[in-house]
């Protein structure tokens, strides 16, 4: 079966020559089970770069595609296949946990398009952020009941689906610097939300 998502980038196939797309999982002649191409977690998936992704959608290719590459399928199979199918399903997770998460896939749309990814960036230079960050903290160690950090934790979460809104806007209309300086503001709002389930955790406890 052949699992086509991208025609692009024809190269032969390492076991028969014939033409196979980098984004196959299989030669659509022979059927032999491909090494990853070199493509982008987007194509892998057959979506364009766009950080709006249907998540649903994305998992339910996902574990197509993963099915198709199950251990099973290869128990009679040459130690090349076994390899090559493993190195395929590791690939394919990879993507999806980078696409299934609006932070990850905020960072790797920002390197995709030429830009500086936040994964290793420590540093936040934004005046607004860090007053944010400051004054939210504040209150969440001076929170002393479940009720107020539930109160923290659901502001959180619609501040952590607004940014995603604005980041998806940023992103559609090419504005990376936005797109960045947002998605920061993301990895600092879901920072909190750990802190705040931290600190529920705690209170819970005494």
């Amino acid at each position: 079966m052949t699992l086509r998502n991208d025609q692009s980038g024809l190269h032969p196939c390492w076991s028969c020559k014939g033409p196979v797309a980098e984004a196959d999982l299989f030669c659509e002649t022979c059927h032999a089970v491909q090494p990853p191409g070199h493509i982008d977690h987007f194509a892998r998936f057959g979506l364009h770069n766009s950080y709006d992704v249907d998540v649903d959608g994305l998992e339910r290719k996902y574990f197509e595609l993963q099915r198709h590459l199950h251990p099973d399928r290869f128990a009679k199979k040459t130690p090349k296949e076994k390899s090559l199918s493993q190195q395929q399903a590791v690939t394919l997770n990879e993507a999806f946990e980078a696409l299934k998460d609006p932070l990850l896939r905020a960072d790797y749309l920002l390197k995709v398009l030429g830009a500086d990814g936040i994964s290793h960036d420590h540093t936040v230079n934004d005046p607004a952020l860090l007053m944010e960050a400051m004054e939210t903290r504040e209150a969440l160690m001076e929170a002393e009941s479940v009720e107020v950090v539930n109160d923290l934790t659901m502001k959180a979460r619609r501040d952590v689906r607004d940014c995603v809104k604005q980041i998806a806007k940023a992103f559609a209309d090419q504005n990376l610097e936005a797109a960045r300086k947002l998605a920061l503001r993301l990895k600092y709002l879901t920072k909190l939300l750990e802190e705040t389930r931290q600190h529920k955790a705690r209170l819970v406890m005494k």
